[in-house]
């Protein structure tokens, strides 16, 4: 059954050729051309008709758009029907291609590229959208990533490009560059010389892992100047990869005599150092990828440690009404009752260093707050008490949960201190404090996780010390530490 569509021109819609991802591909044909493709594109919330068509006019090795239009429910683009696909070419081929073969076909797409730097950027290229037109392998389907990734919800918008293509930072959801189609066309030359991907996945985490973090087995069988810069066109960082016009430029010399003697050893040096830079840049991506992991957590940690501190001054709003409530601002409150007053300090970022050069805790600590008592100083020179909350993995290796401890002098220095217990943020002095040896401060309260929806202890707790200070009945502990603290976090 045929379809008669009236863009600028009339056609005439046959056969489903291919479908998937953004869009159905049928044959079509006018009076004018006998042989094209309409690419129907739903037309999607979100996404506007422009995002679908740029600028290409000069543009070397690419797949023009020569009608286009729309139909109730899509947008129509009308392209000069191609031979096949490098997909198709790659399957019929069974495993790597020749080195030539390979090297025309690269040279090929890098020169649409280069015309096109600075200028467009594909988003998702791959061997499904390289088609031999005319001679030439050409790029299509430009536009087609940007209209899916304006369509796709953020936390979905890995499937506007593809998993085993993707640039390490189209995982970030960073900003597409030239340079990301550059990464793509690294993944694609590797694909061709050595018939298979640099990464397997086979899943969407998978990939993200291997595109981020992993180095690509070495291509064997190259010669050393194109191995080198398909390492460099796949480096992690998008600065170092070299630009379109470079890759051109020297896929034409890979092309010529194989050098020897001196030259051929300088090759083998320059691709050992390549190969350096790619461990480097493997290893900055690791440290990026692990500070997001940070952040992340930190801003769970956040919304953790709202909830817990709401919980308690409500509650204690709830029994006191006739305590005042002040909210300084970002997050601090403070709840004040005959002269006496509990402050809440919410989270701040823990430094990922923060213990100097004292040893670091087997743990490590995200974030850290602290909530503290505070009376009139009595005849003693005692002013309250102090605890800290750190979000860390105290007690388990990986697992993050508030924490409430406390520290205290050691009892060996025979002084007091204006609080007691007192809080600290991560630091030289807690580093003492948690450390297998003794020191001049030592935990005085043992780390007790906080749970969200199991509060009551720490409420009450905390409720009756303000109570207690409220009516002048809170004093220096009898006894520190008040509870056993051994063996409450990891060594």
């Amino acid at each position: 059954m045929t379809t008669i569509l009236k863009l600028k021109q009339e056609w005439t819609i046959g056969e489903r050729i291919a479908g998937g991802g953004f869009g159905q591909v049928y044959a079509a044909s006018s009076s004018g051309c006998r042989n094209a493709v309409a690419k129907l594109v739903p037309k999607a919330r979100g996404a506007e008709r422009e995002l679908l068509f740029v600028d290409l006019e000069g543009i070397r090795n690419i797949v023009p758009v020569i009608d286009s239009g729309e139909t109730d429910d899509s947008w129509v683009l009308i392209m000069p029907r191609a031979e096949k696909s490098l997909l198709d070419h790659l399957k019929t081929a069974g495993g790597p291609l020749a080195v030539t073969e390979a090297v025309a076909i690269l040279s090929d797409v890098a020169t649409a590229l280069s015309d096109l730097d600075g200028r467009v950027v594909h988003r998702d290229l791959k061997p499904a959208n390289i088609l031999l037109l005319d001679g030439h392998w050409c790029v299509a389907d430009f536009g087609i990533s940007r209209y899916a990734e304006a369509t796709t919800a953020p936390d979905t918008r890995k499937f506007a490009w593809t998993p085993a293509y993707a640039a390490p930072e189209q995982w970030r959801t960073e900003r597409a560059t030239s340079a990301t189609d550059i990464y793509t066309l690294g993944v694609i030359a590797y694909e061709l010389l050595a018939g298979e991907r640099p990464f397997a996945g086979p899943d969407a985490p998978d990939y993200r892992e291997q595109h981020l973090h992993a180095a690509p087995p070495a291509l064997a069988g190259v010669p050393n100047t194109l191995a080198a810069l398909v390492d460099e066109c796949l480096f992690k960082g998008p600065g170092a990869r070299p630009t379109a016009g470079n890759l051109l430029v020297r896929l034409a010399r890979v092309s010529q005599s194989p050098p020897s003697g001196g030259l051929a050893q300088l090759q083998e040096a320059n691709r050992a150092e390549v190969a350096r830079l790619a461990e480097g840049a493997q290893r900055a991506s690791a440290s990026q990828t692990e500070a997001e992991r940070r952040a992340d957590l930190v801003g769970s940690a956040i919304k953790i440690l709202t909830r817990i501190s709401d919980a308690l001054k409500d509650a204690i709003l709830d029994s006191a009404p006739a305590a005042s409530l002040k909210t300084p601002g970002a997050g601090r409150w403070e709840l004040t009752l005959n002269r006496v007053t509990l402050r809440f300090e919410p989270a701040a970022k823990t430094h990922t260093h923060p213990w100097g050069d004292w040893q670091a805790p087997a743990f490590d600590v995200l974030a850290h707050a602290t909530l503290s008592l505070t009376i009139p100083r009595d005849y003693r020179g005692y002013e309250g008490r102090s605890h800290s909350l750190w979000y860390c993995d105290a007690q388990e290796v990986g697992t993050y949960q508030w924490f409430e401890t406390a520290f205290m002098v050691s009892p060996f220095l025979s002084r007091e201190s204006a609080r007691e217990p007192f809080a600290r943020a991560p630091g030289v002095d807690a580093a003492k404090a948690v450390w297998s040896g003794m020191a001049e401060v030592q935990v005085a309260w043992p780390f007790t996780p906080l749970i969200v929806d199991d509060l009551g202890e720490f409420i009450d707790r905390w409720a009756g010390w303000f109570a207690a200070a409220a009516q002048g009945q809170l004093h220096y502990p009898s006894t520190m530490p008040e509870r056993p603290t051994q063996d409450s976090w990891r060594h």
